[in-house]
């Protein structure tokens, strides 16, 4: 298992600590899991690590980092939707299922210092699994983040910056300092081992009914989940566990939508796009750095992009409340984006959302 740079192809091993290969590309894992069946499911394990099996591990340093994450329940909301409830993880968001992973593999390579960027969610489980390996870690979040999120950061006792101005900002303030120190840049957009987890959505999913959705909705802002659910598809398709690729259904907000816009313009990279301010915090993504790849795949699979329509966030929150579903505004943002998706294309039934962050999380 090895490093390969998506864009000069040059190898690294995995030990290595640089963030990026040297021509500027990111890292993606020369890893080919072995076909997928649930006979491999390790079904005494109660964590995503039950799929260990397929997924990029060097040993077993994962036993000491798992809070038990995953297995998160698949809810019915009404006839055409399902929710996968994954803030039912430790810190009360899906990135655990990335984090996890990441700082296991950090933990494994004698990483003792980590630094991350992030709009809460992922500075959030970075920190936990952190504490949890006994590694320093230091967390950048941009200005307008939730306190509660910021608040649980540092009751892991992480170190939190609050950056003034953009997320992509303050991305480029937590770079300068990973390039300037030397420190090990733990970040869920750049390290191809956050995919690793995140793909386990999938797999749980398929576990937990025994099939895929026709519909899925995935958020969309640097992608960590969207590249983990593509991925996780493809290799149930190579495996031939299903026959077809589901209908992706990749939202944007709409104050902030440089892929959705990429798309539209069957561009390679994302456009730059004029960010407003948007309560969809989690995915106000302008610059998302795997935009290449992204793209690639939606070219290659059914993946339609969509707005999340700002005016009816709140509304969406409110519904999946009065139902019992208390969500944070980004994961509300699914939903409304799912209903503006029936709105111009007609009913949609046999759809799986996110329910990615917890709403206690974005009182604010």
């Amino acid at each position: 298992m090895k490093l390969i740079c998506a864009k000069c192809n040059k190898t690294e091993d995995i030990s290595t600590r640089l963030a990026k290969c040297e021509c500027g590309g990111l890292w993606k894992l020369d890893f080919q899991p072995p076909k997928f069946s649930l006979n491999e499911i390790d079904k005494n394990e109660w964590s995503l690590f039950r799929y260990r099996k397929f997924m990029a591990l060097q040993d077993e340093t994962w036993r000491s980092i798992s809070l038990g994450e995953g297995m998160t329940p698949i809810v019915r909301l009404d006839d055409n939707v399902l929710l996968k409830m994954d803030y039912f993880m430790p810190t009360l968001s899906f990135k655990d299922r990335g984090a996890v992973v990441l700082i296991s593999h950090c933990k494994s390579i004698g990483v003792d210092s980590v630094a991350q960027d992030s709009s809460g969610n992922a500075g959030n489980s970075i920190a936990a699994y952190s504490a949890k390996a006994g590694i320093q870690c230091e967390i950048f979040v941009p200005e307008g983040t939730s306190p509660k999120k910021i608040n649980m950061i540092q009751a892991h006792g992480a170190k939190v910056n609050i950056v003034p101005g953009s997320r992509d900002h303050c991305a480029d303030i937590c770079r300068a300092k990973v390039e300037q120190e030397g420190v090990y840049y733990a970040n869920h957009v750049y390290n191809p081992f956050f995919y690793e987890g995140t793909k386990t959505y999938i797999y749980e999913t398929f576990e937990q009914l025994g099939r895929i959705p026709q519909h899925i909705v995935v958020p969309v802002g640097n992608g960590t989940l969207f590249l983990g659910v593509i991925k996780g598809l493809e290799h149930l398709l190579e495996s031939g566990v299903i026959s077809q690729f589901p209908t992706i259904i990749a939202l944007q907000s709409e104050f902030c939508d440089p892929l959705l816009q990429a798309n539209k313009q069957a561009k390679k990279t994302a456009v730059k796009v004029d960010v407003k301010p948007t309560i969809a915090e989690g995915i106000a993504i302008g610059q998302p750095m795997r935009s290449e790849e992204i793209l690639d795949y939606a070219e290659k699979y059914p993946i339609h992009f969509i707005h999340a329509p700002e005016d009816k966030i709140l509304a969406a929150r409110q519904q999946l409340a009065l139902k019992g579903i208390y969500c944070e505004h980004t994961t509300a943002a699914n939903y409304a984006a799912y209903l503006h998706y029936c709105e111009l294309y007609g009913d949609t039934p046999d759809c799986l959302i996110t329910m990615c962050g917890a709403g206690l999380k974005s009182d604010h």
